[in-house]
């Protein structure tokens, strides 16, 4: 059996707009061409109007170059890093002492849209998160310069403020700390949680010890070179002590739940970083939280495209707008151009199939084609309104809480039709949206009690809850997700395999529902979900046989 949730591969191809059809049977057709005879004389001459050229298109090799640095350096392959700029030895020992001197363990680095300055410089802007050990995350922008050389290659621009726009031969960075290890932290029951026992909560633990005042504290300070004086103060991290030591701070967090993901984790990920969340659908509340390796929490704080999994709110804003029901005929080739190609794993096809053929098997060429079924901003309306996608959480802990933009062109909307693009989310996210998919209420997501909570939704009309619960679970008997085929419960599941950057491998997906329980898995260069993710979340299920109490 094949899977098409496959990410899309870049060509230099026009956009192609897709026929409008009527009627219950919707297909793809062919690129049609769109000529515009223009009598438009001296201001075409002039490059007045609307034939005025557009901004410089930075070269994609530049972009390539400068995403390809920022994975080295996030995944710690600082030789390769420095190989990529004008200065490798120096830019190697310099990310080197960086992350080392202030604690920092895995970063994530996004990068944002090139530009192109006079002199033919290329910009990359992008943001950094930066996990300091046992604090909380530190986030800037900066920005990578990437000039040509001789030999027609691209090479980032060394220089200290690569690595922080404050970071000069004058100033350099400090980390003070203060504190201790923070309060004691318990369960759902009441049982003390540690490291020791659950080593992926780590970073959770301390984070929930200084939302509630009690975790250790510190500061990035930015100090002189040669004195040593503080010249100013980046970051702060934890507050002042609000509760005795020796007063536990409850957590939503079930030991049963988090002793068999974390267990899961080490058996199925195959060595590679992974996250998985855990969390009940009635309320919304964290029964486990997994890292693998311990360090940065990218379960709750990572920003990843979800792949097809996003399918799931795709599809509902299309069943909202009853502009497709899972009979109706909506071909899946294997291509489909729309400013760049995109295709299927594997560039499978199925031709004539059903809307809920495409979804089983996820079909992204079938998705792309009902394109225009949506308004450029609908498709964050719905994540918003209906999921919660985009509106603060507070979830007891530090969370990315998803970004869903408006498409800034047609072959980005498409993207996003397929959880790509622009669209970033994290497996706290995708699980909260399988959970509202089941029951059709959005609950925000908590890992302590008494969260305020500002987020304003709508609940899914019951008969879209039904309809993506059916086919959730007919992508796990008939579609990607059969790795969860035969398990207790009428478990219903999508995949997705997520692109990260034209030579890096996919991160694989799998989100998942049984009862009470909704669970979403990350695997960083996991190439797929079924294979990757699945047997993770199955491992899980299978050691956890029934809901939580």
């Amino acid at each position: 059996m094949s899977t098409n949730e496959g990410p899309s591969r870049t060509e230099a191809e026009r956009p192609a707009r897709k026929r409008r059809r009527t009627g219950p049977v919707i297909r793809t057709a062919g690129a049609a061409a769109l000529a515009l005879a223009v009598v438009a004389g001296g201001a075409y001459a002039a490059e007045l109007g609307p034939f005025a050229p557009g901004p410089p298109v930075p070269d994609p090799d530049a972009t390539a170059q400068a995403r390809a640095f920022l994975v080295d350096w996030a995944e710690g392959r600082l030789p390769n890093a420095g190989e990529r700029t004008t200065s490798p030895g120096k830019a190697q020992e310099v990310l080197r002492n960086f992350t080392a001197g202030l604690g920092i363990d895995k970063p994530t680095l996004t990068a944002h849209s090139a530009t192109v300055a006079e002199d033919g410089t290329v910009s990359v802007p992008f943001t950094a998160a930066m996990p300091v050990a046992d604090l909380g995350t530190w986030t800037y922008d900066a920005t990578l310069p990437l000039r040509k050389q001789e030999d027609g290659s691209w090479k980032v621009a060394w220089a200290l403020s690569v690595v922080h726009p404050h970071l000069s031969d004058t100033e350099k960075f400090r980390l003070d700390r203060e504190g201790g290890d923070g309060a004691k932290v318990t369960d759902r029951a009441g049982r003390a949680l540690s490291k020791d026992t659950y080593p992926s909560l780590g970073p959770v633990l301390s984070q929930v010890a200084r939302a509630a005042g009690a975790g250790p504290r510190g500061a990035i300070q930015r100090v002189d070179r040669a004195t040593g004086q503080v010249k100013d103060t980046e970051a702060t991290f934890g507050k002042k002590p609000a509760r005795s030591a020796d007063q536990p701070v409850g957590t939503t967090i079930d030991s049963t739940w988090q002793a068999a993901a974390e267990k899961a984790l080490a058996a199925k990920a195959d060595g590679k970083n992974a996250a998985l969340v855990a969390l009940r659908v009635d309320n919304g509340e964290i029964l486990a939280v997994a890292n693998s390796p311990s360090g940065f929490n990218r379960a709750v704080s990572g920003t990843y495209a979800p792949g097809s999994t996003w399918k799931i709110v795709t599809t509902s804003a299309l069943m909202l707008k009853d502009a497709v029901k899972p009979d109706d005929i909506v071909d899946c080739p294997k291509y489909l151009t729309v400013g760049k190609q995109f295709h299927n794993v594997e560039t499978s096809e199925h031709r004539n199939a059903t809307f809920l053929k495409d979804f089983t098997e996820s079909c992204n060429t079938a998705f792309i084609s009902l394109r225009d079924k949506l308004g450029d901003r609908e498709l964050g309306d719905v994540a918003r309104k209906y999921f919660g996608v985009g509106q603060q959480w507070h979830t007891g802990i530090p969370s990315f809480d998803g970004s869903v933009p408006a498409p800034r062109d047609e072959t980005e909307k498409a993207a996003s039709m397929i959880g790509q693009g622009r669209v970033l989310a994290n497996p706290l996210i995708m699980a909260s949206v399988t959970a509202t998919a089941a029951s059709g209420t959005f609950h925000q997501p908590t890992i302590t009690r008494g969260n305020k909570d500002t987020t304003t939704t709508s609940k899914l009309p019951q008969n879209v809850v039904d309809r993506l619960k059916e086919m959730m679970r007919a992508t796990v008997t008939d579609g990607t997700a059969k790795v969860l085929d035969g398990l207790p419960g009428g478990v219903g599941a999508k995949t997705g395999t997520a692109e990260v950057t034209e030579d890096a491998p996919n991160n694989g997906w799998i989100v998942a529902q049984r009862g009470n329980v909704a669970i979403a898995c990350v695997v960083e260069q996991g190439k797929t979900g079924g294979a990757s993710a699945g047997p993770i979340v199955r491992s899980l299920l299978s050691d956890v046989p029934g809901d939580p109490s």
